[in-house]
């Protein structure tokens, strides 16, 4: 969906969900979620307060960093990963209610360049990836903790391109932040969500890696262990609704199993 198309859309529907808000004061429903899922979440934020009038707070940064705020006590009622792995840490330690957990989207992990690059298409072979990085680092989250970075960590070994790679790595906190290396043309080549490329017109995405060359990308939901805002719950079941299935899938996201009702 192009730009202008999807502006369309979103404003098709925050007209069709706006009511009036109701006069008394509510609480903010507060939500950490994942990097890559900044833009769309506002704009679910903004459509769910126009027809409830409950305002949605939303901290946004790596996945494992938010999981260990929220375990050591910061003050939030949902969590909202870009993978498993993460919330499987926030549900160890107690941190989210396991029975509120489910899988909500899905992604698909890209290789983009600068729009002005002379990269058009790039092979997933070391020749391509040299040739096209030169003295270049490749920009993607930390391989270690930042889900996007540990995704393309896994496709890379799958490939056997890791070890050619690692070299050349440039590792951000947060998979926007990698976003931004590629666009303002500080490296020549980032590994990023499908869905960040789409929202970023000074990049290009250049290659796709098969789905089989990394663990699935998976974004799970899920109520804190102290969550105290009853509307978290109004708000999941709106993020799974018709309206946000529709959403989700206008900026690119896929809806996992089970993520829609």
């Amino acid at each position: 969906m192009n730009n202008f198309n999807r502006r369309h859309f979103v404003a098709t529907l925050l007209a069709a969900a706006a009511t009036p808000a109701l006069a008394e004061d509510k609480p903010p429903i507060v939500v950490f979620a994942a990097a890559s899922l900044k833009n769309v979440l506002d704009a679910a934020g903004t459509l769910f307060q126009l027809a409830t009038g409950t305002e949605v707070k939303i901290s946004y940064g790596g996945s494992l960093a938010l999981a260990r705020q929220i375990e050591q006590g910061a003050p939030a009622d949902l969590f909202l990963s870009a993978d498993e792995d993460s919330m499987d840490e926030a549900a160890g330690k107690g941190a989210i209610r396991r029975d509120t957990r489910v899988d909500l989207l899905t992604n698909a992990l890209v290789v983009v360049a600068p729009v002005d690059s002379a990269v058009k298409a790039l092979d997933l072979t070391a020749d391509a990836f040299k040739a096209a990085l030169g003295d270049g680092k490749l920009s993607t989250g930390e391989v270690g903790t930042v889900p996007a970075g540990k995704y393309a960590k896994a496709a890379l070994t799958k490939l056997g391109l890791w070890d050619i790679i690692e070299p050349h790595l440039a590792m951000s906190d947060n998979v926007r932040s990698a976003l931004e290396f590629v666009a303002r043309g500080e490296a020549p080549l980032g590994i990023v969500y499908a869905t960040d490329a789409a929202e970023e017109p000074k990049v290009k995405v250049v290659a796709t890696f098969p789905e089989e060359t990394h663990p699935r990308i998976v974004y799970p939901i899920a109520l804190t262990s102290d969550a105290s805002n009853p509307a978290a719950l109004k708000f999941v079941t709106f993020l799974r609704s018709d309206a946000g299935r529709k959403l989700f899938e206008s900026r690119g996201f896929g809806i996992a199993p089970g993520g829609a009702q």
